[in-house]
C-alpha cells in the first residue's frame, strides 16, 4: 500500500499519543498534520516528537468551515478526531464535505446536557454510504479495543455470547488529591449521571455511583468497581443481540469518591451556568480550569490500567467463560511518550483503527462502530503497538449467569 497523510485533530494528552504512534507507524502514514485550537500545545508535541513528517496548526473545531479550509489545504485520507465530544457532528461535517475518512474514539454529547448516545453519529450513516466514505466511532480502549476484544471472542469462542462485563480499573497513583485522567468536565459528566445496563432484553438505571463490588483485575487485585453506563454497551447490544446482559463496570478510590460527591454537594459539577460577578460561568466549566490538567499527570505516574472483558455464553452446546485483558504500565507509557497510561491506552487503537482504514483491512461506505469489523488484524497488532493482550478460555468469572 502507499502511505497517506492523516490530520490529527486535538492536541491533549490523547492527541500527543497518537501523534507519536501515527509518526512510528511510517508505512501507513506518510505525513502527519497535528492541529489544535491552541497551536501552541501542538508545538509542544511536535518539539517533543521532532519528526520532519510531522507538522502543526491552529484550528477551531467547531467551525465547519475553518476546518473544510484546513483539510482541504493538508489533503489527508482521513481525520483522527481526539478533540471534544461536543465537535464530532462538527468534524463529521466537515469530513463529508472534503471527501475524507473519519475517525474518533467517543460519540457525541451536546454540550448542555449530560447525556451520551450513539443516535445523532448512526443518524450519519446514509450520508456516509453516499459519498463512499468510512466513519468509525468510539476506536479507544473502552470504547474500542473493549468492541474488538467481545467481536474476537464471538469469532473464535462462542456461538453465543450471553453476558459480557466489561472492566476498567487505574491501579496508578499520580501523587495528586483529586485529578482526572481526561478531560474533567467530560469524565465529571460521565460518572455523575445515572447508571445504565442491558439485561433481558432492555435498558435498566441505576442511581449514580449506586451499584458497586469488589472485582479482582490481574496483577492488581481486588479493586471496588462501580456500575456506571458507557457507550459501547449501547452498540455491542445491537450488534451481539445474543446479549443477555451487559455491564461496565469502573473503579474509583475512596478519596476520588469523596472528593466527587463534595463537589456535587456544593454545586461545582452543575453544567448549567450560574451569574458570577456579573458574568455567565458554568461551574464545571471553571472546576476544570483548575483541576490538573489530564497530560500534566504523566510524569512520576506509577501503577498499572487493567482493562478487559469478562464474557460467559455457549460453545458447542456447552458453557464457556472467558477474560481477555490488556494491562498498561503508566510509567512505561511516560518513558516512551510523555503520556499517561490513560491517554496511551486510548491513543494506540485511535491511530491503529484509521491504518486499518487506510490499509483496507476495515471500511466500506458508512457509520460504523468498531465490533463490526474483523477484529484479528487489528488484535494482530495491538501488541506490536504497545498494548499486549492476554486471553484466558475457562477464567473463572465473578459474575452470576443472567
Amino acid at each position: 500500500m502507499t502511505a497517506q497523510r492523516v490530520l490529527i485533530i486535538g492536541a491533549g494528552g490523547v492527541g500527543n499519543v497518537v501523534a507519536h504512534k501515527c509518526v512510528q507507524n511510517e508505512a501507513v502514514f506518510s505525513e502527519v498534520m497535528l492541529a489544535s485550537r491552541t497551536k501552541a500545545k501542538a508545538d509542544a508535541i511536535a518539539a517533543r516528537i521532532n519528526s520532519p513528517r510531522l507538522s502543526t496548526a491552529a484550528v477551531d473545531a467547531d467551525n465547519v468551515a475553518e476546518t473544510v479550509e484546513l483539510i482541504r489545504a493538508f489533503k489527508p485520507a482521513i481525520v483522527i478526531n481526539v478533540a471534544l465530544p461536543y465537535q464530532d457532528l462538527h468534524l463529521m461535517e466537515a469530513c463529508l464535505e472534503t471527501g475524507v475518512h473519519y475517525l474518533d474514539t467517543a460519540n457525541y454529547e451536546p454540550p448542555d446536557v449530560a447525556k451520551f448516545e450513539y443516535s445523532w453519529q448512526w443518524a450519519y450513516q446514509d450520508r456516509f454510504k453516499e459519498r463512499g466514505l468510512t466513519a468509525v466511532l468510539g476506536c479507544g480502549f473502552d470504547p474500542g479495543v473493549t468492541g474488538v476484544f467481545t467481536a474476537y471472542a464471538a469469532k473464535h469462542h462462542f456461538d453465543e455470547i450471553h453476558t459480557l462485563d466489561i472492566v476498567d480499573c487505574n491501579a496508578g497513583d499520580h501523587g495528586k488529591a483529586f485529578a482526572t485522567n481526561f478531560n474533567p468536565e467530560i469524565n465529571i459528566r460521565e460518572i455523575t449521571q445515572r447508571g445504565r445496563y442491558w439485561e433481558n432484553g432492555q435498558w435498566h438505571e441505576t442511581d449514580p455511583l449506586s451499584v458497586h463490588r469488589p472485582v479482582t483485575y490481574p496483577e492488581v487485585g481486588p479493586r471496588e468497581s462501580y456500575l456506571l453506563f458507557h457507550e459501547e454497551l449501547e452498540s455491542l447490544v445491537k450488534n451481539f443481540p445474543t446479549l443477555r446482559r451487559a455491564r461496565f463496570w469502573m473503579t474509583f478510590s475512596e478519596t476520588y469518591i469523596t472528593h466527587l460527591r463534595v463537589l456535587e454537594n456544593v454545586g461545582m459539577t452543575r453544567i448549567d451556568p450560574v451569574i458570577y460577578e456579573g458574568r455567565e460561568i458554568v461551574p464545571l466549566q471553571f472546576l476544570k480550569a483548575v483541576l490538573p490538567e489530564p497530560a500534566s499527570l504523566g510524569e512520576g505516574y506509577s501503577g498499572q490500567t487493567s482493562i478487559g472483558c469478562q464474557i460467559r455464553g455457549i460453545k458447542d452446546g456447552q458453557e464457556r467463560t472467558y477474560f481477555i485483558h490488556n494491562n498498561c504500565d503508566h510509567a512505561a507509557c511516560y518513558r516512551e511518550t510523555g503520556a499517561q497510561g490513560v491517554s496511551y491506552t486510548t491513543g494506540v487503537p485511535a491511530m491503529l483503527g484509521a491504518a486499518m482504514v487506510l490499509s483496507g483491512q476495515w471500511g466500506g461506505a458508512g457509520v460504523w462502530n468498531v465490533e463490526q469489523f474483523d477484529p484479528d488484524p487489528f488484535l494482530a497488532q495491538l501488541g506490536e503497538f504497545g498494548l499486549p493482550w492476554v486471553e484466558q478460555v475457562g477464567y473463572p468469572i465473578e459474575f452470576e449467569p443472567a
